[in-house]
């Protein structure tokens, strides 16, 4: 199986990545921001929507990557050491693309948002890196479970003092937590500008999205075994609905399901969901017996795969184009100087839609040109990678 998966990419963990970076571009990208179905927004605060799932599969996804291309070096004959290097100077240079696109369009280093996606991304695999590559499954496992325990023991145990002041222990209310009080001490002026005073990407929280990482590290371990397609199939949709179960238990009795916080019942609730939309892409399109049901799941989600190929390139380009999207100004029809934005989603105004449904064809339109810069790319036979 090692073998196997060295000669050829895993066409189904392209297609979950691509619809994960689909799913991110349409919702970072309606045309009004106050006309959006719930779905298609970050839960307020506890809880979750489809918009929740979408970092921690991004996380998921660069476990299970992470195990397969560490497992292929390894079998290749390199150096776990050199392997680990080359893992930390691709980390830093997601980092470094984070931070870039945040000082975008501004230009101002004194209000730069240090944390991001990106940035998360790349300290996840920082830390999660020397964990896949000298643990085996027992190992990730337990540092997995680790993490979350030690950031639910901080966030519930540590008092620490509000924005205002006020000392709190284990206060889960935004801005009034250990880790917006660590974010506030060390990044003041720094944090996420509609807040200001805690950040959803705060260096805390990071912990147990590392454990979202190696959940997906260790769903590669399972790949690599020597099970028959059809079990690691099953066996994957049973660990996803427990652990949808789990989620649910611990959002009862220890810490709510909760995004911006990154709890260990979101960490292993969307795990759950994670392993159960993956096992469905790995069914169809890797481990299916009909040659016929693979060969047509594999052209119904080919739009994924093309952005499944390019997906670090498309996150990062699809961000830049949204923020010139709104920084750069055209005359309106009244003469007043508006942003390309809104002189674009002025003109679909004028279709006899409702505002939410002008506001979703416009987050569509913006997909589909994503979609045709990752064809072009694709037919191209271009893959950007760091």
């Amino acid at each position: 199986m090692i073998a196997d998966l060295s000669q050829r990419r895993l066409r189904s963990l392209d297609v979950f990545r691509g619809f994960t970076i689909a799913s991110m571009v349409l919702v970072n990208n309606p045309g009004d921001w106050a006309n959006i179905y719930a779905p298609l927004r970050h839960a307020v605060w506890d809880g979750w929507t489809f918009t929740d799932w979408i970092f921690p599969f991004f996380l998921f996804i660069v476990g299970v990557s992470l195990t397969l291309s560490t497992t292929r070096s390894i079998y290749a004959g390199a150096e776990k050491r050199t392997i680990l290097l080359q893992l930390w100077r691709r980390a830093l240079v997601i980092i470094l693309i984070g931070l870039t696109l945040n000082f975008i369009p501004s230009f101002d280093f004194a209000t730069l948002r240090y944390p991001g996606v990106l940035q998360r991304i790349g300290l996840c695999i920082v830390i999660a890196a020397p964990i896949v590559l000298w643990c085996r499954v027992r190992g990730q496992l337990s540092w997995a479970v680790a993490l979350m325990a030690a950031y639910a023991a901080v966030m519930l145990l540590v008092p620490v003092p509000d924005a205002s002041g006020v000392t709190h222990i284990g206060l889960l209310e935004p801005g009034r937590d250990v880790g917006a009080y660590i974010d506030r001490a060390l990044m003041s002026g720094h944090l996420w500008a509609q807040a200001k005073t805690w950040d959803p990407e705060g260096l805390l929280s990071t912990l147990p999205a590392v454990s979202s990482l190696l959940f997906g590290a260790l769903t590669g371990q399972w790949l690599l075994s020597p099970e028959l397609p059809a079990a690691k199939t099953t066996w994957m949709m049973i660990a996803g609905l427990f652990a949808l179960w789990i989620g649910e238990i611990v959002d009862l009795v220890l810490m709510p399901i909760n995004k911006s916080l990154w709890t260990p019942s979101y960490t292993v609730f969307m795990t759950g969901w994670a392993l159960l939309l993956f096992a469905v892409c790995y069914w169809l399109i890797d481990a299916c017996d009909s040659a016929k049901v693979r060969m047509q799941a594999s052209r119904l989600f080919k739009p994924f795969e093309l952005y499944g190929v390019n997906a670090l390139f498309i996150f990062a380009f699809s961000g830049l184009i949204a923020k010139l999207l709104g920084y750069f100004k055209v005359a309106s029809e009244t003469g007043e100087m508006v942003s390309v934005k809104a002189w674009l989603f002025a003109a679909l105004n004028q279709l006899p839609l409702s505002a939410a449904n002008v506001s979703l064809l416009f987050a569509l339109l913006f997909n589909a040109l994503m979609l045709l810069v990752a064809w072009a790319l694709w037919r191209n036979k271009i893959f950007i990678k760091v």
